[in-house]
């Protein structure tokens, strides 16, 4: 696995400053997270790297190919251009989806005046599926432990971004009320899953 860099990075009070739009997103429902047992037997699955290709969550009716996004230069996390609200992307110097660690996905709750690939993010729940797929062929399958609305003045860094010891995944967006004069929302909605026990 590659070095991650955890708690080292920056907060992402501006990761998805870029959305920008009419809609703004109601808070998401929250759950609990998965118990040790669950845990260990996640770690068992994990799967080598391979760079993730599509994402696809069933529920809410979103599929994207996926982009690689990595760090601007004042180490705030790349997104994809705000002009193609449907495009997202994955963060490249974190794991790749499957293997032992937190993965990351992100894309715009909405852009360019339309409603973005993740624009229905916060209506996800524990439970919930999503599929990336990767270019070994394998598509590998998560379920949702929480959701989260977090502001972007306090975000979670370690929580998000922090070592695991079992295959997650980190879906994020904008949400919370739109800030006109900054042009942005003023939280994220961040999506919490785990790599399932019985793959596709």
């Amino acid at each position: 696995m590659r070095k991650w860099l955890g708690g080292a990075l920056v907060a992402l009070a501006l990761v998805l400053g870029a959305c920008s739009g009419e809609h703004d997103a109601s808070p998401p429902p929250t759950s609990s997270v998965s118990s040790q047992g669950d845990q260990e037997d996640q770690a068992v699955n994990a799967l080598p790297a391979s760079v993730p290709t599509h994402v696809s969550i069933p529920k809410i009716g979103a599929e994207s190919s996926l982009v690689a996004l990595g760090l601007n230069p004042d180490q705030t996390i790349e997104v994809p251009p705000v002009s193609q609200p449907m495009q997202a992307g994955w963060y490249d110097q974190a794991p790749t989806p499957g293997e032992l660690g937190p993965a990351v996905i992100l894309g715009h709750v909405d852009g360019n005046h339309q409603k973005g690939i993740f624009y229905r993010l916060k209506d996800l729940a524990q439970g919930d599926e999503i599929f990336v797929t990767r270019t070994d062929g394998t598509k590998a399958k998560f379920v949702v432990d929480q959701v989260k609305q977090v502001s972007k003045d306090d975000f979670p860094t370690d929580e998000v971004y922090g070592n695991t010891t079992k295959p997650e995944l980190r879906l994020i967006t904008c949400g919370g009320a739109f800030d006109k004069n900054a042009h942005s929302y003023k939280d994220n909605i961040v999506v919490f899953a785990s790599l399932a026990p019985n793959q596709v």
